[in-house]
């Protein structure tokens, strides 16, 4: 599968490489970024460097497509997005997104999510898209119900950070949804 660049009116959504790695390093060593990403913050920037490298290795095996996104303006990486558990035979995945909170509040996920929508639906022609969030992330539910997903319930103990389980939302949103939104 080769890597999908899109475009929205101000993000490119890019691949990321090895350049990119202390960019991502200052984002997830951050607690306030990682708070709701199932995953403990960065210590040291080879962290950042093998997050990188397992998002190309897992385009490789079309399990997930991750994304860079870069503000056109400044050409900064403010965040990523991306589809996991891709499953291009059964038409599904979710998708997960993060943002540095320099660009919190800017709108540039609901752009950028609305753009991976059209691409897992017209491109990939999936038939549903998941999302998992805390239930403490209130502007991730939110975003995701502007976007038009519907919630599913809650998965208990489903989430494993900080040493203990969290509960999680299942939200998703189908083709059907999608055209009708």
């Amino acid at each position: 599968m080769s890597f999908p660049i899109l475009e929205t009116e101000r993000l490119q959504l890019i691949e990321l490489n090895k350049s990119h790695a202390s960019t991502l390093f200052k984002q997830f060593s951050r607690e306030d970024v990682t708070r709701y990403y199932g995953m403990d913050p960065f210590v040291e920037v080879e962290q950042a460097e093998k997050m990188i490298q397992s998002f190309a290795t897992n385009l490789e095996r079309k399990q997930s497509i991750r994304w860079g996104l870069q503000v056109k303006e400044t050409e900064e990486l403010a965040g990523t997005i991306g589809l996991n558990n891709l499953q291009l035979w059964s038409k599904k995945c979710e998708v997960g997104y993060d943002l540095h909170p320099d660009y919190w509040g800017k709108g540039y996920i609901k752009e950028a999510l609305d753009k991976v929508l059209e691409h897992c639906f017209v491109t990939l022609e999936l038939s549903r898209v998941g999302a998992v969030t805390f239930p403490e992330n209130e502007a991730s539910w939110k975003l995701l119900f502007k976007s038009g997903f519907k919630k599913e319930g809650l998965l208990r103990n489903y989430l494993y950070q900080g040493e203990k389980n969290h509960d999680a939302f299942v939200f998703s949103i189908t083709k059907a949804d999608w055209h009708d939104k």
